[in-house]
């Protein structure tokens, strides 16, 4: 019965997952074990089995210790970057606020300033009217009275024709008489209730002033979240209707750890502002790292909510540059580009020159070893451990460099473009050893495609020093697919998708990117996904035809 149960304690080590939390019930009474639940199985196993297992065991248990430590330090610096982020945010709402209120009495200030003025000119008009009523009211009853005293004088008048005059002129007067013609009612009133105002409804406006709702962090929604053709597609929704919702906040970052955003991350944040919708898609990335982290804040018009729980998709791709310490001395590797360089070496031949004084025919060798031109017999026996610097690099007519990252098994994708005026170049794969005079096409561990521009122009594709013309024009941009799973390399055109050349081989090693150029130059574009429309030509894809199986390999 014993050994029946380590047994079955063997198998638990090599198939259940570390941290499993499983309650040993089977084993309670082979072993006479007290009831308890462990990390996992794995503290039985150390007492249990023999010591190959029980380092496993520990092994596993120390991978679960250690990845709970880094779980604890990675939540505690969230915690303490929470918290610092309290301490600087509360002073700042507080400073917002009092930015606020310090706006509303400036608008209130400016607001009772203008009502001041308004009442002041009001005031002002009126008077202006009223003083010049009272000014003519005034000279109106000055002529009045005088009239009136003229008038109790001609009644002592006792001459009939005088005082038939008097008479007259008076009469006269009168008719003229500005107290007639002046009217009597005010132009302007006392009253300035017009201008009075009612603070009742903006009162209680302010008495109930609080804080703005903030909308609520939406979801990520993974399932609906697509990462396909170096797009990445994100989805979102919220966990409650909220109609005043503006905009939303989307922000990115790449990262080469799984799980949950870390704090001290070297990349930073991206943000993609003023989203009207739920749904954003980012495209044309490269993806130069494993995974991005994604959260999504909403936004009305006047606050920002909180983030949301923060997602993390894997962006995986193949990833490599130019191995400079293999490429030929008149290629010049820059970045992501590699040129025709006619003269590349010529430093590290005159250093030569200066060290290794050998004659003149040493020298001749140095020469046309640096103008990359002799025949590859001549000058094999004469290359100088001076100029190939670090390793072997390719020479004579051998104008190759290798990629810097070799592939062993899976699909991996990647483009070339031809610089400006190329001459000659070819795109392919090669197994590392690749000999430093060999060029591509022409050996039994290379694959290519061949574009030469000089005098007579040709499209072909080469493996094995054989050579296989293609019809259709060169494109300006060629994807290389490479499915070491399934044994092919396709060459595409990069804007259009379709195929231009298949090989089918057994690769025995693991390949690298090979690339040769004359007169020109590549730029290399990588971090790419197999595109979707190349993985569904490949699984329509029945094989080769008949024009293609002559370079068809099985390679050893």
């Amino acid at each position: 019965m014993r050994a029946r149960v380590k047994k079955l304690l063997r198998m638990y080590v090599h198939y259940a997952p570390p941290s499993s939390g499983v309650i040993v019930f089977l084993f309670w009474r082979e072993l006479r074990l007290p009831a308890f639940a462990c990390i996992g199985f794995d503290y039985i196993c150390v007492s249990v089995l023999g010591m190959d297992s029980q380092k496993e065991a520990l092994q596993r248990i120390i991978t679960t210790l250690a990845n709970k430590n880094e779980e604890l330090h990675n939540f505690m610096e969230t915690l303490s970057h929470s918290l610092a982020g309290v301490q600087v945010n509360s002073p700042q709402a507080v400073s917002d606020l009092e930015e606020e209120f310090d706006t509303l009495f400036t608008v209130l200030v400016e607001m009772k300033e203008s009502m001041i003025s308004t009442i002041k000119q009001e005031a002002a008009k009126k008077t202006q009217e009223i003083q010049h009523q009272l000014t003519q009211s005034g000279s109106a009853l000055k002529s009045a009275v005088e009239l009136l005293e003229f008038a109790n004088k001609a009644l002592d008048i006792n001459d009939e024709d005088e005082f038939t005059k008097a008479a007259k002129q008076i009469k006269d007067r009168v008719t003229m008489a500005p107290a007639f013609r002046l009217t009597m009612k005010p132009k302007a009133t006392d009253n300035m209730n017009h201008l009075m105002v009612d603070f009742n409804q903006e009162r209680q406006l302010l008495q109930n002033l609080r804080f703005l709702p903030v909308p609520r962090a939406p979801e990520i929604e993974v399932g609906d979240c697509l990462v396909l053709d170096n797009t990445v597609s994100v989805a979102w929704k919220m966990p409650v209707e909220d109609s005043k919702i503006d905009h939303y906040i989307l922000e990115y970052r790449k990262t080469d750890h799984e799980g949950l955003p870390r704090i001290k991350d070297q990349r930073c944040w991206e943000v993609v502002d003023n989203i009207k919708t739920t749904e954003y898609s980012l495209s044309g990335l490269k993806f130069d790292s494993k995974f991005m982290n994604f959260r999504v804040r909403a936004c009305n018009k006047a606050a920002a909510g909180e983030y949301s729980d923060p997602v993390t998709l894997e962006t995986r791709a193949f990833n490599f540059g130019f191995d400079s310490s293999s490429s030929h001395l008149n290629l010049k590797v820059e970045d992501r580009t590699v040129e025709w360089d006619p003269q590349g070496g010529k430093g590290l031949e005159s250093k030569v020159k200066g060290k290794e004084n050998k004659g003149s025919a040493h020298l001749t060798n140095l020469k046309n070893m640096s103008s990359g031109t002799p025949s590859p017999k001549r000058t094999s026996a004469t290359r100088s451990p001076a100029i190939r610097g670090g390793r072997d690099r390719f020479t004579g007519e051998s104008y190759t460099v290798l990629g810097d990252t070799s592939m062993d098994c899976g699909q991996h994708y990647w483009e070339v473009k031809a610089l400006k005026d190329c001459k000659s170049y070819s795109v392919g794969i090669s197994y590392r050893n690749l000999g430093k005079f060999d060029q591509l096409g022409k050996t039994n561990t290379t694959w290519c495609i061949h574009i030469n521009n000089w005098l007579q122009a040709s499209f072909a594709a080469k493996h094995n020093n054989k050579a296989k013309s293609l019809d259709g024009t060169v494109p300006d941009r060629i994807g290389v697919f490479c499915d070491l799973d399934s044994g092919q390399l396709s060459f595409y055109n990069a804007e259009t998708k379709q195929l231009i050349h298949t090989f089918k081989a057994k690769f025995s090693q693991p390949v690298v990117p090979a690339f040769m150029v004359w007169c020109g130059g590549l730029s290399l574009s990588t971090g790419m996904q197999v595109p979707s429309a190349v993985k569904s030509f490949q699984k329509t894809e029945n094989g080769l035809g008949g024009s293609n199986s002559s370079l068809n390999s099985m390679a050893q």
